[in-house]
């Protein structure tokens, strides 16, 4: 049986893992006969936004793992524990706190770069020839990853699309319910709530993205 490991970001789609994709991720692999297990880096959030009024909360810091555990049931582990050795894969879910916990797109833009221990375990993936796939803003990551034109999605959005070329990804638009495929670096990327307008249509990507993964891996 393939064995996945996602990467989590924390909780919750403003400041950690948007839910609906890793939850979607995570069935994706059980129902397409795989395993995953889940991981996150043992760090501070960038920060900490309430998700009902949509403020900034500085009351108290909030750990990436501690609220990623909240997807994960409590089965998660610190990224420093992942062996690439014991997986067949490697998933990333998006949110924005992908692009603010494992990297800080959402902060600088193309002069981004990635939290180190996903950066290490990530390039692990690319090294030993094992596929990945990033969902929705997290290939905003690819390029940092796998070099000068690797290929990638985030949807249609020009200006974000515009961003990810100056870093280096060859930018492909894609549909909601599509995947686009880098065959040479075996990344897998869809859009999922970069265009989903409901949980179906981010379904429909990710389900895609985890069969053609698995083919791959």
């Amino acid at each position: 049986m393939k064995k996945i490991a996602i990467i989590l970001s924390g909780c919750g789609v403003y400041d950690g893992s948007e839910i609906h994709e890793a939850v979607l991720t995570m069935l994706a692999i059980t129902q397409q006969g795989a395993q995953y297990r889940c991981f996150a880096p043992n760090i501070n959030q960038y920060h900490v936004v309430n998700h009902l009024t949509g403020d900034i909360d500085t009351s108290q810091p909030r750990n990436v793992l501690v609220e990623a555990a909240r997807i994960a049931r409590g089965d998660i582990e610190d990224i420093n524990e992942l062996v690439v050795d014991e997986f067949d894969a490697l998933v990333l879910p998006g949110g924005f706190g992908a692009a603010k916990n494992l990297c800080d797109f959402a902060i600088k833009g193309e002069n981004c770069s990635l939290q180190s221990d996903v950066l290490t375990t990530c390039q692990a993936f690319a090294q030993a020839k094992k596929p990945a796939g990033y969902i929705c803003i997290a290939p905003a990551m690819i390029a940092l990853v796998y070099g000068q034109g690797s290929q990638g999605t985030i949807g249609t959005d020009p200006d974000i699309a515009a961003q990810l070329t100056t870093m280096g990804l060859n930018h492909i638009s894609c549909l909601v319910d599509d995947v686009v495929i880098d065959h040479d670096n075996k990344v897998i990327s869809t859009p999922a709530y970069m265009l989903a307008g409901n949980i179906n249509e981010a379904a429909q990507g990710i389900n895609k993205l985890i069969k053609n993964l698995l083919a791959m891996a």
